[in-house]
């Protein structure tokens, strides 16, 4: 048995390969603003999210980077489908970085 195939076997193993998948997607989005908030939030929180949360955020990486920015941001507010408590994390981890 492989070693992949071994640790997704389990749950955690799942969620192991689910979270590396998820970081790759986040630092190689394309648009360096959105890697950099994405690519550093995904790293701190990724392996903290519940399977609901962890579905969240990928549905919102298939957003437009444009978008993202905007709504991570605060320059407008995300539609209701991506209002969420991932987003709320993402916005309070990138006011952070932003405050000087």
């Amino acid at each position: 048995m492989s070693d992949l195939h071994r640790a997704s076997a389990s749950p955690r193993g799942v969620c192991d390969i689910r979270c590396r998948r998820l970081l790759f997607r986040c630092w190689h989005r394309g648009t360096q603003e959105i890697d950099l908030i994405f690519g550093a939030f995904a790293e701190r929180a990724a392996y903290r999210l519940s399977p609901v949360q962890l579905d969240r955020f990928e549905a919102l990486l298939d957003c437009d980077d444009t978008d993202l920015f905007d709504w991570v941001t605060g320059h407008c507010k995300p539609p209701p489908a991506h209002d969420h408590d991932v987003m709320r994390m993402l916005r309070a981890s990138h006011s952070g970085h932003t405050k000087g």
